[in-house]
């Protein structure tokens, strides 16, 4: 699973597209937590994450949603840039 960016002791991946699901997705993993977040509406579809990393990821997924989307439509995986 392609590691697209970490910051904060956040970690943001993205798996091949033959191992995963629709709907599009990121899977973020922060301490102990885990959670899943859909890239269209940036809403977590699974896992949980306390509130201020998901408002970071959410900010950050904000900034490169379209880059995030075409990554899983063409498979292309490369760093993002993290939140500074």
């Amino acid at each position: 699973m392609p590691e697209i960016c970490r910051f904060y002791g956040i970690v943001i991946r993205m798996y091949l597209i033959d191992r995963e699901h629709p709907p599009p997705h990121i899977h973020i993993k922060y301490s102990d937590y885990q959670a899943v977040m859909e890239l269209e509406n940036l809403n977590l579809i699974d896992g949980h994450l306390p509130r201020k990393c998901r408002q970071l990821v959410r900010e950050w997924a904000e900034l490169h949603q379209d880059e995030l989307t075409d990554m899983w439509k063409t498979q292309h995986f490369h760093p993002i840039q993290p939140l500074e």
